[in-house]
This record gives structure tokens, C-alpha cells and sequence, in this order.
């Protein structure tokens, strides 16, 4: 994994508040207020002149933040849950409380508040760095990781200063992401292949062309629903990924994602992206391949770590014209 800048821009953060018994801070991100105690994250909002809140467990709520931060917001809505979340306006952010909840919204109780990339990325991180503790990796499956829960102890700064590789090519390439032969294979890879492939370049040709084992590559990932750029033609961005729990997101589309399932099995759970009513459960076995359309949300689930590529269209001007009707939310017509 690649390593962020520490230097998360210290003045653009609002700290309202130190807990002197659990000895966590927080956090002010305009009317929004993050605090925390042993086992909860909570996040405070007005709407209708009152104070309205709301709790997550903070392991859940770490492991999804953790994902907006290493994401960069990612593509479209980034749902910590069914109340709360974040979406990307590439250049700024919403942060937003029951906006895209049915019951919340419709009681008008719902709140969204736009800022700037810089400094919503800013408070973020200054929540990791404070909020985790130490021997917690919010990146981990839970079975290979510490606890989150309790007082405040220490600090992860090697595990939440990591964010998804992004290659300009292909990794290996000389200038582009290393490989990671470095990293141990994952406890359920043992039994993938780590052979590499022979590429023999025509004279003159050297370094140009370039080949690896992806499945070598994947089972050597040390973090989960974390997808890793590693192939880039123009705007499009093959992301394989390993998966195992549950996606600590509820991922909203603002464009279509398509998935291939490379082995074990993943159950996603797909519901209307605006009010989250439930639509669909699809249960995706090696070979399988899925479409995500850009007016839903999805959440997976994924008993054994599988192996899951991610295929990206990262053209500028889609988001626009899904939202317009110009292209058509989902790929097919049948």
C-alpha cells in the first residue's frame, strides 16, 4: 500500500471537544459534530431547530471512514450506513444525515452540508489518527485485527496511512506501483498459484510491455474491500480487490460498476439509491459477472476472502449524464 501524507492539514480541523474520562476528542465539521465514547461513534446535526443524532458502532463506523479517506470519496455516495455519508462532487463534498433515507427524509429531519474536498478530508483523518487505537486496523477483516472498542490507547498510524494503490499503467512497470512480492499470502490464498508469467519484448521494445499474476498479486493483499488500481487504458480502470466480511460501506452509484467474481462467492445486497428500499439479493460465484446500475446502492457480504475485479469507467462527464437521462442507468435493455 502507498503511504499518505501525515501533514493532513491541521488548520482546517475544529476540535469542540476532549473527553476527559475515555480521553477522545471531537470534532466540528461545519454544523456537523463526531464524537465518540468506548463503543459508539455518534454524529450531531439541527434540522427543524432541533438537535437530531445519530450512533454507529465505531468499529463499523471506522472501517467506513477509513474507506472515504483511502477512496478520496470514491465514485458518487459512500453510505456509512443507513442514515449517514458522504457524496463526491469531484472538487467537493456533501456530508449528509438521513438525505437519503425514506422515513428521515420525509419527516424533513434529513441534512446536507457541502464543503471542500480539502477540508472534509482533513477532518476525516484527524478522526483516524485520534479515534483509532493502537493495534486496530480499520483496512483488516476482523479476525485479523485488534479491538476497537474501549478508552483511548495509543494509535495505528501505519495502518490508516495506507490508501488504494493507483497505477498509471500496470504495476511492475518501471516508474508505476511495485508489485507486492514483499507482502505474505493472505491465510486463505494458500493455495493460489504464484508463478509468474515469461514476457519475452521484441528488440527495441524493453519495457514496454509487462505481465503479472493478478491472482498472485491479490492474494497477497493485506487489506479487504479495498479496490487497488492496476491496469489503465484511457479511462478505463481494471480494480481487483479481496473481500471478506461485510463491505463497511453501503456504496451509492453515479455511474454503472461492473464486477467479476474470480473465486468463492459474494452475497450483495441492492437497494433504490435515493430512499434505500430493498430491491435485489444477488449471489455471485466464480465466473460471474455483474453489472451495479447507477441508480442503486449495494452492500456485500463474503463469508471466505474472495477474489473480486472491479471495472471502473472513470470518464468526467458521467456522473452528469446519468443524472440527466442521457444515458440510461443501467447497461443492457432486454
Amino acid at each position: 500500500m502507498n503511504s499518505l501524507n501525515k501533514n493532513f492539514a491541521s488548520e482546517l480541523v475544529e476540535v469542540f471537544d476532549e473527553n476527559a474520562l475515555t480521553g477522545y476528542k471531537g470534532f466540528k465539521l461545519g454544523n456537523f459534530l463526531f464524537s465518540r465514547d468506548e463503543y459508539f461513534a455518534k454524529i450531531t446535526w439541527t434540522a427543524k431547530g432541533q438537535e437530531h443524532s445519530h450512533l454507529m458502532s465505531v468499529d463499523a463506523f471506522l472501517r467506513a471512514i477509513m474507506r472515504d479517506v483511502a477512496w478520496g470519496f470514491f465514485y458518487g455516495w459512500v453510505n456509512f450506513d443507513h442514515v449517514i455519508g458522504t457524496q463526491n462532487h469531484y472538487g467537493s463534498v456533501d456530508m449528509y444525515a438521513g438525505t437519503f433515507n425514506g422515513v428521515l427524509s420525509a419527516a424533513g429531519v434529513d441534512y446536507v452540508e457541502n464543503f471542500e474536498t480539502p477540508k472534509i478530508m482533513a477532518t476525516f483523518k484527524a478522526i483516524l489518527h485520534d479515534w483509532v487505537n493502537e493495534g486496530f486496523d480499520p483496512f483488516a477483516a476482523p479476525e485479523e485485527t485488534g479491538s476497537a472498542f474501549g478508552r483511548k490507547n495509543g494509535s495505528n498510524v501505519d495502518a490508516i496511512d495506507r490508501y488504494r494503490i493507483s497505477t498509471k499503467r500496470m504495476p511492475g512497470l518501471n516508474g508505476d506501483s511495485p508489485l507486492r512480492d514483499d507482502l505474505p499470502v493472505n491465510r486463505h490464498f494458500h493455495d493460489v498459484p504464484q508463478d509468474e508469467p515469461l514476457v519475452h519484448c521484441e528488440r527495441g521494445f524493453e519495457g514496454e510491455l509487462s505481465a503479472f499474476n493478478v491472482f498472485k498479486y491479490m492474494s497477497r493483499s493485506d487489506v479487504t474491500w479495498n479496490p487497488s488500481v492496476t491496469s489503465v487504458c484511457k479511462e478505463s480502470l481494471f480494480c481487483p480487490t479481496t473481500e471478506e466480511y461485510i463491505l463497511p460501506i453501503i456504496h451509492g452509484n453515479d455511474r454503472v460498476e461492473w464486477f467479476l467474481q474470480f473465486s468463492d462467492e459474494i452475497t450483495w445486497d441492492i437497494s433504490d439509491k435515493n430512499d434505500g428500499s430493498p430491491l435485489a439479493r444477488i449471489i455471485m460465484k466464480p465466473g460471474d459477472i455483474c453489472a451495479m446500475p447507477a441508480n442503486i446502492r449495494h452492500q456485500g457480504y463474503s463469508t471466505k476472502r474472495s477474489l473480486l475485479l472491479v471495472w471502473e469507467n472513470a470518464t468526467p462527464d458521467l456522473p452528469e449524464k446519468y443524472a440527466s437521462g442521457e444515458l440510461p442507468p443501467y447497461p443492457v435493455n432486454f
